[in-house]
């Protein structure tokens, strides 16, 4: 069903509903599905040899939702610690989202406070599992400890309310990059999409923020940003950037949430990194035009008819609206092409990943449907010549690096 409060205006959302609605697949052009089973053996072992880092997953606000245990398999969702050991994440950063309707309701600050302590408290229930990540020292002490090491980022600055003193607050509860705005323009910044731009960029209080952050070792999250936010991060920055869970624009043409050619090179320079993210919409041109055109189809039939998001009235237009249409998903061959597009343009020392798992709905990538799946696209890595020294580096290098001298620059060093 459809919950306002989830990541509505964006194509993710029509993916959920989709998945609760219906919706065909073709089998005769789904690509074949690689499945735990038969994973090829050498993507599994460096699957587990490898500090394995995701920049981005959306297990807060699924719980919040959907309350699970994760400690234990779920029967919904991406994540959960039994299938993240199986697929050898070490340290996922789990995304403290903030919907962009707080911004004129207020409370952001505080439901951002009360996904942080959801977090910390699954740690402190299952102690044997996980355990809160502050620095990269820490995370790169999970490597080969059989436990999880949740490091946090605010998906969406409105959290900070304006005032430079949450932000400290923030970083002193463990919180290590804020994106800095969702998917409406927010007193920091822009939003890619965002039809009118309140700041043409950047806010004065966004080049304060950022500057600020560069001082207490914050890193600084271009994901969801307008161009011009981004290009003025770039300008004011004195630390690597990262883009959290973004893909190339090459592929997405016109679509300004995923990162364009130039920008990507500008990230390059700026010693940043482009963690790609797994959401067919931002893998595939013609998946995203078809989650567009659902999510447009669907607000106006909503607008229309003052529904509530779950109404049987909504799931049923859900249910004829997918009847005769077929679902279209990426593959993990599709999540290469952008790692490829980066590496071509920035270098291997600018590529990593950040998934959106739990925050895209039923339109993550065959081989890729969850947490578990990894090493699949290890193997396609390895299939297309990349080095062992490479994947490390997409695994978690590239991010530790990035985190490492955010870290330094904090110190003064």
């Amino acid at each position: 069903m459809i919950a306002y409060r989830s990541k509505a205006p964006i194509f993710c959302m029509a993916m959920i509903a989709l998945a609760a609605c219906g919706g065909s697949e073709d089998p005769e052009t789904m690509p074949t599905e690689r499945s735990e089973v038969d994973m090829d053996p050498k993507a599994v072992e460096l699957a587990q040899r490898f500090l394995l880092i995701d920049t981005h997953i959306d297990v807060p606000y699924r719980l919040n939702d959907h309350p699970e245990d994760i400690g234990e398999r779920t029967e919904s969702g991406d994540f959960d610690f039994p299938r993240a050991i199986a697929g050898g994440l070490d340290v996922p950063f789990m995304s403290i989202y903030v919907p962009a309707d707080y911004q004129e309701s207020g409370g952001a600050k505080d439901f951002a406070d009360e996904m942080i302590s959801m977090v910390e408290s699954i740690a402190s229930e299952h102690p044997d599992k996980f355990t809160m990540v502050r620095s990269a020292d820490q995370a790169a002490a999970m490597a080969g400890t059989g436990k999880i090491g949740f490091a946090m980022g605010i998906e969406n600055g409105a959290a900070i309310e304006g005032d430079l003193a949450n932000l400290k607050h923030f970083f002193d509860r463990g919180v290590r990059y804020i994106t800095l705005t969702h998917s409406e323009n927010n007193h920091i910044c822009d939003s890619s999409y965002a039809d009118e731009r309140r700041w043409n960029g950047l806010s004065p209080f966004g080049r304060e923020l950022v500057a600020e952050m560069n001082a207490i070792g914050m890193l600084v999250d271009i994901s969801h940003v307008s161009d011009a936010t981004a290009e003025q991060v770039l300008e004011l920055t004195s630390a690597p950037v990262i883009a959290s869970h973004s893909s190339c624009r090459h592929f997405t043409p016109d679509w300004e949430r995923n990162i364009g050619d130039e920008l990507i090179v500008a990230v390059g320079r700026n010693g940043g990194v482009v963690q790609i993210n797994f959401g067919s919409s931002f893998l595939r041109e013609d998946a995203q035009k078809q989650g567009s055109a659902y999510w447009a189809a669907m607000g106006a039939y909503v607008n229309e008819h003052q529904l509530d998001p779950g109404s049987e009235e909504l799931a049923a237009w859900n249910e004829s609206y997918w009847a005769d249409k077929t679902r279209i998903y990426a593959d993990v061959s599709d999540v290469a092409d952008h790692i490829d597009r980066v590496v071509e343009l920035a270098g291997i020392d600018h590529v990593g990943i950040g998934s959106d798992y739990d925050g895209v709905g039923d339109s993550l990538p065959t081989g890729l449907k969850d947490v578990s799946q990894y090493p699949n696209l290890i193997a396609e890595l390895l299939e297309r010549g990349y080095s062992e020294e490479d994947i490390e580096k997409i695994c978690s290098g590239n991010l530790m690096r990035v985190w490492r001298e955010a870290e330094r620059i904090a110190a003064g060093g």
